[in-house]
């Protein structure tokens, strides 16, 4: 069964007990556009609703790029300031809390690029199996933006805080096989098996009895959540960056193709 979104670069379909939620913009990576966003929390909110679906996979089409992010050409119009960002927030909100909200397990088969944006993506799900080849980065610390508390902690949460801090700091990106190592992948496989894999994986887990493996996701869930109550000295400093001329900057080097020159200010 093939789900109507309203666009064509984010797909949904059930399958033997299985959702599965593809990101189609290979051309450009899977950046996510405003659009793709919607897409993304609607298929969510889909799968979460239908008592068919056991498991969902969320992956990226074409076999070269999870998701690289957010769709950078779209800042100048849509993020390009604190109050744009909060629309912008707003909208790729629904689709991060919809994948937060499934009760039922999320696998993210990861091939290729998984930066940004992407790699959050990525860290909603319960699990991440990774093809060989593939590669996780944040690069905020390039493009003078901010991440949310949310996401960040997430991060730490997964890898611990030093290697979070590391990822964070250097804004370099991982290989598979150190992603494997730190912990920010469960399963590393060669590509051409990473498919077969992640269906067979999947089937079993749909196998399984529904709630009891609900439940052990509500109970993990609890488990590890996370303290949101005064972030307000993170949002601020999240603003500020938007708010920057170094962000301003990070987006014409973008564009431009060339080294960032940030001022600190």
């Amino acid at each position: 069964m093939t789900l109507e979104l309203g666009t064509t670069k984010i797909l949904a379909r059930v399958e033997d007990g299985v959702g599965w939620i593809t990101i189609n913009q290979p051309e450009r990576r899977n950046a996510m556009s405003l659009a793709m966003w919607q897409g993304l929390g609607a298929a969510a909110e889909a799968m979460q609703a239908d008592p068919a679906v056991r498991v969902v996979v969320l992956h990226g089409a074409g076999g070269k790029s999870f998701a690289a992010g957010a769709d950078i050409s779209e800042f100048e119009q849509h993020r390009a300031n604190a109050e744009q960002k909060l629309r912008y927030a707003e909208i790729a909100s629904r689709a991060h809390r919809g994948l937060a909200r499934l009760d039922k397990p999320l696998i993210a088969m990861v091939q290729g690029f998984c930066i940004g944006g992407g790699l959050a993506l990525a860290l909603a799900a319960d699990l991440r199996f990774a093809g060989q080849g593939s590669r996780f980065g944040i690069p905020a610390a390039r493009l003078g933006l901010g991440y949310e508390y949310e996401g960040l902690a997430a991060l730490a949460r997964v890898v611990g805080p030093s290697a979070a801090k590391d990822l964070l700091f250097s804004a370099r990106q991982l290989e598979a096989d150190e992603a494997l190592r730190i912990g920010l992948v469960n399963h590393l496989l060669p590509a051409e098996e990473l498919e077969s894999a992640v269906r067979a994986y999947a089937a079993r887990v749909a196998a399984n009895a529904p709630l009891t493996v609900q439940a052990a996701k509500a109970a993990v869930r609890l488990f590890e959540r996370y303290s949101a109550a005064d972030d307000s000295a993170v949002a601020a400093a999240v603003d500020r960056c938007f708010d920057s001329a170094d962000y301003q900057e990070g987006r014409r080097a973008f564009m431009e193709k060339r080294n960032p020159v940030f001022q600190g200010r």
